[in-house]
């Protein structure tokens, strides 16, 4: 099986080498725990290795996604309308080749399949960050929408990395949905401690794999990106979802259903 690095070494260890060609993988988690970066790293990583990149922000604009990347000494500007190209779904300009008018599900694969077409043949790698911008009015929807992503998508021959926010505070989680159809879900988390601010990652599935099942404390270091600091002792129950939150999104999301 073919396997993509995701630029982070010391990860990849954790999935057998990489992520498999071809899967739909959900990096989920609150903001600021490390989704956009891991991403961008995924994505770098691809245009190193000749792949074609396509990255789909819906929360930064393309010049943010930009600055973002060159804080981790990775120069996106070189590549882009060559073997990159970044949709903005936030600012929405009509005169932007590469900008969503409508946040859509359906828009965004136009543009995504109309990305690929200009980019031309090869394995290609896509990033939608985040996916919740398609149901954050309608989360009962995610399932669905998750779906009908996966199957269009995959046609064109994607490795794809969807990043979708969760809330601890509240009963609804927007990645919920999303988990159901990944092959793989990628949990990152934060806490603080003795107030100090610690992210966590944990690979909950990964179809096809051997994969690690323990929860790793990470750092996001300026000229590296994501960089792996050893295992921690917790249970993976204290870095899953709370229970009780969990409950009260299966509870929500079957109100959603029967309305």
């Amino acid at each position: 099986m073919a396997r993509l690095s995701t630029g982070i070494p010391d990860f990849d260890k954790l999935i057998e080498g990489g992520i498999p060609q071809g899967f739909f993988v959900a990096a989920t988690g609150e903001p600021g725990t490390g989704k956009t970066i891991f991403s961008l790293s995924f994505i770098h990583e691809g245009l190193k290795e000749g792949d074609i990149g396509i990255y789909v922000t819906t929360e930064e604009s393309r010049d943010s996604i930009l600055r973002q990347a060159k804080q981790f000494n990775w120069d996106l500007e070189s590549y882009l309308d060559k073997k990159l190209i970044i949709i903005d779904a936030l600012m929405k300009e009509k005169e932007d080749e590469w900008s969503l008018e409508e946040v859509t599900p359906e828009e965004m694969v136009k543009k995504v399949i109309a990305a690929k077409q200009k980019l031309g043949y090869g394995r290609a790698r896509l990033v939608i960050d985040s996916v919740s911008a398609f149901f954050l009015d309608k989360p009962a929807m995610a399932r669905k929408i998750s779906y009908y992503l996966k199957r269009v998508l995959y046609k064109w021959k994607f490795t794809i990395i969807a990043t979708s926010q969760y809330a601890i505070t509240t009963s609804q989680a927007f990645g919920f949905g999303v988990e159901h159809v990944a092959d793989g879900i990628i949990r990152f988390r934060r806490v603080v401690k003795d107030g100090m601010l610690h992210r966590y990652v944990l690979i909950e599935k990964m179809r096809q794999t051997n994969h690690d099942k323990y929860v790793w404390e990470i750092d996001i270091v300026p000229g590296k990106g994501i960089v792996l600091l050893g295992k921690v002792q917790e249970r993976k129950e204290d870095y899953a979802l709370p229970k009780k939150v969990m409950d009260k999104i299966k509870e929500a999301n079957k109100d959603e259903f029967q309305s």
